[in-house]
């Protein structure tokens, strides 16, 4: 489906849950101003395929981006979008796949922005490796590059 990802910066949430315990409201606006940092969302159907067959296709707009594509079974994209910037996506699953409504059900959403931005995740659920070695070492690269994780 689409989930939003977040870090915390500061690793509090241990203390801010037991602090939870005797002042509820200050635990929280502790951990929605100072905790929290926004990466962005994931969009990631569950399901298998083969390798360059269509996963999903999808559409997102909003805070001065429109894209639209398709991914295939074993690639990522990451599409920009800076923290505090949201966008509406539309994701159409290939036979399949789901995205949490039922398979080949359409999802439109929003997608939230962050220091990573929006990862379109088309590896499938769960996420299964290659088993050759090669293979698998080129996937990880392929991935590592496509999220941009060592520039």
């Amino acid at each position: 489906g689409i989930t939003t990802l977040a870090k915390d910066s500061i690793f509090m949430m241990p203390q801010l849950g037991v602090l939870a315990q005797v002042h509820p409201d200050a635990a929280m606006a502790v951990f929605l101003r100072d905790c929290l940092i926004h990466l962005g969302s994931c969009v990631a159907p569950r399901g298998v395929g083969k390798p360059g067959k269509p996963c999903f296709e999808f559409e997102i707009s909003g805070d001065g981006i429109h894209e639209k594509g398709e991914l295939h079974v074993g690639e990522l994209r990451l599409i920009p979008l800076a923290d505090g910037r949201k966008a509406r996506i539309t994701v159409r699953p290939a036979r399949g796949f789901d995205m949490g409504e039922g398979p080949k059900k359409e999802v439109a959403g929003e997608v939230r922005g962050g220091t990573v931005g929006v990862i379109l995740d088309a590896r499938g659920r769960p996420l299964e490796f290659p088993q050759d070695e090669a293979a698998r070492l080129a996937a990880v690269r392929n991935w590592t590059a496509a999220l941009d994780l060592y520039p």
